[in-house]
């Protein structure tokens, strides 16, 4: 058995290490040196596409943490099944911001978006594999908000795939359906609320 607080310390580091690592590709060329402010501007605005990637792994590590707080088990140690879900799930947490790069300085190619998709659909997959063996969970609307957050995940992992065989640079666009998460789960609370 794996003590829960020694899993969860660690899985708060890596989430805090790749949540970080994350903006280091996101700087301006050494050689660059401006000359006024317009060509500052200018710079920024060739760092867009390492930023729109930057900040939807942001969003999805921050909600992959997020759900991974709120769900709510009686269980003080977890076994070997969890464990490796567990590790495989911190394992492809690392990966992000590796794949996060390749398709911030690749953004017009296909393949760059294949291996960020599927680092996050596998993410969504470990997710699942976690939640099946986690003990004693609670199945309240924390399990539901889980559940329904990770096949989003999956889903719009699976989107951005089919879209970058049409627009590579705008299939990651795909992955900003994980903001809704919050809001669709709000509106199945109410209406789960309204029905009892």
């Amino acid at each position: 058995m794996y003590p829960r607080a020694r899993l969860d310390a660690l899985s708060d580091a890596i989430f805090g290490v790749a949540m970080t690592l994350l903006v280091l590709d996101l700087r301006l060329p050494d050689e660059f040196h401006p000359a006024g402010a317009q060509e500052l501007l200018e710079g920024f605005y060739h760092l867009v596409p390492k930023f729109i990637p930057y900040v939807l792994s942001f969003l999805v590590l921050g909600l992959r943490w997020k759900s991974g707080m709120q769900l709510r088990t009686t269980a003080e140690a977890f076994g070997g099944g969890y464990f490796r879900w567990w590790l495989f799930y911190l394992l492809l947490i690392t990966c992000v911001p590796f794949s996060t790069t390749v398709v911030g300085r690749f953004p017009d190619l296909s393949p760059a978006v294949w291996l960020y998709a599927a680092n996050t659909a596998l993410i969504a997959v470990a997710g699942f594999g976690m939640l099946a063996e986690t003990a004693q969970i609670a199945r309240d609307e924390f399990l539901r908000d889980r559940r329904l957050s990770l096949a989003v995940l999956f889903a719009s992992s699976l989107l951005a795939i089919a879209w970058s065989f049409v627009s590579p640079r705008q299939a990651l666009l795909a992955l900003a359906l994980n903001a809704a998460v919050p809001r669709l789960s709000r509106r199945g609370a109410g209406k789960a609320a309204t029905s009892k």
